[in-house]
């Protein structure tokens, strides 16, 4: 038989240890990878940790009350694919093989062979430590690889599936941050005492959900088999806008909803309050949920120009260059002035070239006029 082990992953949502509330799901019933399956309490509010797999939960290793850290196993799912196969003790009868009834029942439920365990007991028997260790040996690193992380294996799982399902391009242009830079100060000025400071990226978040409203194709998600004729585009009911942020070992995306709705003060507040958290792994389950849109910025240190992959079920996601001073014409002139480089990565199915060229045209014009909400 297939064994999954079920852990409990890091994507944002847990702190680094864990208290099992609650098992949605008993020994013997079947999961659906995806599924929730169990819920576990952090100091700031209980999530869902989703089944790894499809197939039977055959055993429950942390029960109700029972601590835990990221990246431990809480369970195993006997794998779908796996049921009703032969289980690997068929090559070797377990009862003529010396060994304990409880390291029978451990082997049996791990799946593992019995006759390729050298045991430690008298005349060779082989005792629960013996099949402990074997179970931890097959699950021990292989020399000179690096196993995944919980987030690094969701990360790369989501975006294998966003480049293997979504069919993908860009378009790019710059935006001068002349008007906006004398006018933050202006504006901060105004913000009452305490209040979140102003960055470029609050404005860019107002900038971008303003556009979405125009441009709703761009704040969709499309739905189905492109040759189905089920298959059709769902608009979102808002713009909730994710923010990439680097944490160790993978990226974490928390979520501001309704950007459409708030003021730059409020933005500010929100951004620095979720960006914070985030880093510490505090966010709830409903902030890093729900994005309808993606903005990505690698701050000073970044490249002048990247591209960034759409996140499923988005349908676009925006690249911003490093803010950077550069030689331009301006009526007729030789001048210096500070650019980024924009870069809009959209899937295809939901719009093309000359729509997206048309909402970055409309996003440039937003971030260099003077036009801002602050509260």
């Amino acid at each position: 038989m297939t064994l999954i082990a079920q852990g409990i992953p890091k994507v944002g949502l847990v702190m680094e240890e864990v208290k099992v509330v609650r098992w949605l799901k008993n020994v013997g019933d079947s999961v659906t990878a995806g599924e929730p399956l169990l819920e576990v309490e952090t100091e700031k509010s209980v999530v869902e940790i989703e089944a790894a797999a499809t197939g039977r939960l055959t055993q429950i290793l942390v029960q109700v009350d029972g601590q835990a850290v990221v990246g431990d196993q809480v369970a195993w799912i006997e794998s779908a694919e796996a049921q009703g196969a032969a289980a690997p003790l068929a090559a070797h009868d377990a009862e003529r093989i010396r060994s304990t009834p409880v390291a029978r029942k451990l082997a049996a439920e791990r799946g593992i062979d019995l006759g390729v365990i050298s045991g430690t007991g008298p005349g060779g028997r082989v005792q629960l430590d013996d099949v402990q260790r074997a179970i931890d040996t097959a699950r021990a690193p292989t020399p000179g690889g690096q196993v995944l992380s919980p987030m690094r294996r969701a990360l790369a799982r989501s975006m294998s599936l966003s480049n293997a399902t979504i069919p993908q391009f860009t378009v790019s242009r710059s935006v001068e941050w002349s008007v906006l830079q004398s006018l933050r100060g202006e504006l901060a000025a105004t913000l009452p005492e305490g209040s979140a400071a102003l960055s470029l990226t609050d404005f860019l978040l107002q900038a971008v959900a303003r556009a979405l409203v125009e441009f709703p194709a761009l704040n969709a998600t499309f739905l189905g088999e492109p040759d189905s004729p089920e298959a059709r585009i769902v608009a979102a009911n808002g713009a909730h806008i994710g923010l990439v942020v680097a944490v160790d070992n993978g990226l974490l995306v928390p979520v501001i909803h309704d950007v459409q709705r708030l003021g730059l003060a409020e933005i500010a507040r929100r951004r620095q309050d979720c960006v914070e958290r985030g880093l510490k792994g505090r966010l709830k389950r409903e902030e890093v949920e729900g994005a309808t849109f993606s903005i990505s910025n690698l701050g000073a240190e970044g490249p002048d120009r990247f591209t960034a992959i759409i996140n499923p079920p988005q349908s676009a996601i925006l690249a911003v260059g490093r803010r950077r001073d550069a030689v331009v014409a301006r009526q007729g002139e030789v001048v210096v002035r500070p650019l980024s480089d924009l870069t809009l990565t959209v899937d295809h199915r939901v719009a093309d070239g000359r729509l997206a060229a048309q909402f970055l045209a409309r996003l440039i014009a937003i971030l260099e006029g003077r036009d801002w909400r602050v509260q």
